[in-house]
């Protein structure tokens, strides 16, 4: 245990956080590559991209930089192929289903942050089963993460003060999105990054290295209603 009080509320982040949307995301970048002649990339490549979104994924499969004239082409090609299918093999990351139906059955609040479009996203979640009291995609404001307003709005939503929410994320810009809003900020080192990126150089007040701490953190004593 960490000596950290346990939250109000969890706020996760969505891709490689919650849950694992890599293999839906792989199939659609080698789709892209397909369209285009190309062999499909290995699965690990892909895998450690995830986080940085659909225009770094373009950039791994065809070498097409976002000032490219061909690149959003590519990216709406991408996306839609992903569109179709964003949850035939993307899953909760164990054993966080079972930490989310004790936190519900001790009346927290919990909820999702991501930078994600709503047009993938609450397709995805729904097609989880997944209810979380609040979900904050990349196009409900202005602005999206490492901005600390997304998190600020969920918060506000979920009628808990920010102090009391945890931010749980696997990318460096989750841990500054946390700190600014004024949240404990959880970094996870079980999502998608590369070899060379580190989650404990992240400045985090929490590192983890896998679901099951976060399990560990959130005891069924201080889980109790």
């Amino acid at each position: 245990m960490s000596g950290w009080p346990c939250p109000q509320a969890l706020l996760f982040d969505l891709d490689g956080t919650l849950v694992d949307t890599a293999p839906d995301l792989a199939r659609a970048t080698n789709a892209l590559r397909a369209h285009h002649g190309l062999e499909a990339l290995p699965y690990p490549a892909i895998r450690a991209q995830v986080s940085n979104g659909g225009s770094a994924l373009v950039q791994l499969a065809l070498g097409l930089e976002r000032e490219h004239a061909e690149h959003d082409q590519a990216r709406q090609y991408l996306l839609d192929r992903y569109s179709e299918a964003v949850a035939v093999e993307s899953e909760v990351f164990p054993p966080l289903r079972e930490l989310l139906e004790r936190w519900v059955s001790a009346g927290r609040p919990w909820g999702i942050v991501t930078n994600k479009p709503r047009a993938y996203a609450e397709p995805l979640v729904l097609a989880l089963g997944l209810e979380p009291d609040v979900l904050l995609c990349a196009d409900d404001l202005p602005v999206r993460k490492p901005d600390p307003a997304p998190l600020q709005e969920a918060a506000r939503r979920l009628a808990v003060a920010p102090g009391d929410c945890w931010y749980i994320g696997d990318h460096h810009r989750d841990v500054q999105a946390a700190h600014a809003a004024g949240m404990l900020a959880v970094a996870v080192g079980y999502g998608y990054m590369d070899s060379a990126d580190d989650h404990r150089r992240w400045a985090a007040d929490l590192c983890l290295d896998s679901a099951a701490d976060l399990m560990r953190e959130l005891t069924v004593d201080e889980l109790s209603p």
